[in-house]
């Protein structure tokens, strides 16, 4: 029996193109949501500006599983799905927090403008780099979770100074070679990781519906949670006794 060649392969149906292309929609979705975010900063309507960033927090999570399924790259090759994802997270994860953090009179006056602006910078140029995935799916570097570190300043309010330094001390750890844990591509302890991101995500929401008037064991599990996300893999490399 002879092969089909390229030609004769069978056409996909319009249907399943036009379904491709409604991913890449789905995606763009994110871009607009973070605008309506930006509009909730601009107004100091801080408790909703995050609850929108957990919206397009949430297409983020799902578009990538549906484009694999829906084989978006072989059905729309004109479109390049990463570049898209890129641009949408930019705006998601950088420039809305960016914003937020910078208007939100929690850090120095003197120094909020120009941390706004270094966070923008530095995430466009970890946004650029090829080295910020590791072989083994970590993230190398702070990864530009702007949107987590917005609500952690909101969330705890600490003083002027003390926030400007923690800012200030993410911007630089994003070029710092520690490895960050992704919590759902890490193989390593995977079921635990996504038991605490589930954790996390229900007292975020608890934080953000209450305006972050929530009491102090739901602070401080959000902590706990969070700097193990962060520090969780250097503190396992410390301990891990060296190979002979």
């Amino acid at each position: 029996m002879t092969p089909m060649n390229q030609s004769e392969q069978p056409c996909p149906s319009r249907s399943a193109r036009a379904a491709a292309f409604g991913v890449h929609v789905f995606t763009a979705l994110g871009a607009g949501i973070a605008l309506v975010a930006l509009l909730e900063a601009v107004r100091e309507h801080w408790a909703a500006m995050f609850a929108w960033l957990g919206v397009a927090l949430i297409i983020d999570g799902l578009d990538g599983p549906i484009a694999r399924r829906l084989n978006v790259i072989e059905l729309q090759p004109d479109w390049s799905g990463e570049t898209l994802d890129l641009v949408v997270d930019f705006v998601t994860y950088v420039f809305v927090p960016a914003y937020a953090i910078a208007a939100s009179g929690l850090l120095l006056p003197i120094a909020a403008p120009v941390l706004g602006a270094g966070i923008v910078v530095t995430s466009a140029l970890y946004f650029a780099d090829r080295r910020m995935k590791t072989d083994d799916n970590h993230f190398r570097g702070f990864p530009a979770l702007w949107n987590a570190a917005a609500f952690y300043l909101f969330l705890l309010h600490p003083s002027p100074a003390l926030g400007t330094l923690a800012i200030a001390g993410l911007i630089v750890l994003t070029f710092v070679p520690i490895h960050v844990i992704h919590p759902v591509r890490v193989t390593r302890a995977r079921n635990f990781n996504l038991i605490l991101i589930g954790i996390w995500a229900v007292l975020a929401i608890v934080s953000v519906i209450d305006d972050f008037n929530v009491g102090l064991p739901v602070r401080v599990a959000l902590c706990a949670i969070g700097l193990y996300v962060v520090f969780g893999d250097a503190v396992i490399r410390l301990m891990r006794p060296a190979k002979a």
